[in-house]
C-alpha cells in the first residue's frame, strides 16, 4: 500500500457509481464535491437520504443498528442505481454487508472510496465543523463499526492526513491505475 492510496479492482472499466465512503468526519462531501468536479460528474449527500428517525437518534447520541440502516442504504443504492452520469453519494457504508446491500441495490458496478483517518484527526474535523447532527461522542461507535474494504472488492482507500488536493490527486491516480 503506497501512503497516499491503496486499491482493490478486478477489471479495468472505470466507474460511473461512487461511494464516498468512512467514518463520520473523515471528509466525505469535501472530497465528494471535489473529486466530482474533477471527474465531470455529480455528487450527493447520503446523509440528505437519513429517514428522520435516523438523525434524531444519531442527534442523541444514539448510534444506529443495522435495522436502522437498512432503509437508508436501500435509498442510497436506488439514487445510485438511476445515475445517467458519473454519480459519488457520501455513506458511510462501514460493514461489508452494508456495501454488499449497496452493490445488491445497484446491480452494476460501485466502486467505494475509503477516506482512511487517524482517530485523533478525525475527532478534530468533528470538533470543528457546525450545524451537522453527527456528535464527536459517537465517534468510536463509527470505528467499532468499519471494517476495511477488502481486497475482492472494488475499492480505493485513501490517507486523508494530506490538503483536500492531494486526496483527490490520490483518488485520481488509483483509478488511472485501474485503467492499466
Amino acid at each position: 500500500m503506497s501512503t497516499a492510496a491503496s486499491r482493490h479492482r478486478s477489471d479495468g472499466a472505470l466507474p460511473r457509481r461512487f461511494v464516498i465512503m468512512g467514518v463520520s468526519g473523515c471528509g466525505k462531501s469535501s472530497v465528494g464535491l471535489a473529486l466530482a468536479a474533477r471527474l465531470g460528474g455529480i455528487y450527493a449527500d447520503g446523509d440528505d437520504l437519513h429517514p428522520a428517525a435516523n438523525v434524531a437518534k444519531m442527534s442523541a447520541g444514539i448510534p444506529l443498528i443495522d435495522a436502522d440502516r437498512w432503509p437508508w442504504l436501500d435509498k442510497v443504492g436506488q439514487y445510485l442505481a438511476l445515475a445517467q452520469d458519473t454519480t459519488l453519494i457520501g455513506c458511510s457504508a462501514l460493514k461489508r454487508i452494508y456495501r454488499d446491500r449497496i452493490r445488491e441495490v445497484v446491480d452494476a458496478p460501485v466502486c467505494f472510496v475509503h477516506l482512511a483517518g487517524t482517530r485523533q484527526t478525525i475527532l478534530r474535523r468533528m470538533q470543528a465543523r457546525r450545524d451537522h447532527f453527527m456528535p464527536p461522542a459517537l465517534l468510536d461507535s463509527q470505528f467499532a463499526t468499519l471494517e476495511l474494504p477488502g481486497a475482492d472488492e472494488q475499492a480505493i482507500t485513501v490517507d486523508i492526513d494530506q490538503p483536500l488536493d492531494q486526496v483527490v490527486a490520490a483518488i485520481l491516480i488509483a483509478l488511472e491505475e485501474t485503467q492499466s
